[in-house]
């Protein structure tokens, strides 16, 4: 790996190379070019060996956020948890259905009367089965709209 002769490499603000006539130079990213490793390697001489290691500069970088492999491994590890929603002699079945449709992402108008429905008839209905923290989110949620709910862990099954 040659790379053309300059009067002056910069590596970092702290690490200038000046080469001498005849030199070599080469820059090479370590083994994980996201920590930031650069190396200069000076070579002196045509051909093999004879060649002189400067001490690599290890730049500082910024740490990274989490990678999409541990997201998604903490996302499954975390257990589920059902969103219950209770029936009530208060509120009009035409309002639950619109506050589940409000509350609760991507529910529909089917889906939303057959949750009513259910939790009319048997006095509770799962409305869904999420996150913990979602699960609590929908719940408080719920509950600011007037409606009984809760939520529990979705272990055993849906």
């Amino acid at each position: 790996m040659e790379t053309a002769i300059c009067s002056r490499i910069t590596l970092s603000p702290n690490h200038v190379v000046n080469p001498k006539p005849g030199d070599k130079l080469s820059q090479h990213r370590g083994p994980c070019a996201n920590h930031g490793v650069l190396m200069a390697i000076s070579m002196s001489g045509p051909g093999r060996g004879g060649g002189l290691l400067d001490k690599p500069t290890i730049e500082k970088t910024t740490p990274s956020r989490e990678s999409e492999f541990d997201i998604k491994k903490s996302r499954k590890t975390a257990p589920p948890y059902r969103v219950i929603l209770h029936n009530d002699n208060y509120n009009k079945r035409e309002y639950v259905v619109q506050v589940l449709m409000k509350v609760i992402p991507g529910m529909t108008l089917d889906i939303a009367v057959n949750i009513m429905q259910e939790a009319h008839h048997n006095g509770l209905a799962v409305v869904i089965i999420c996150s913990q923290a979602d699960a609590e989110e929908h719940c408080m949620k719920l509950r600011g709209n007037g409606l009984h709910s809760s939520i529990e862990p979705a272990s055993g099954g849906c």
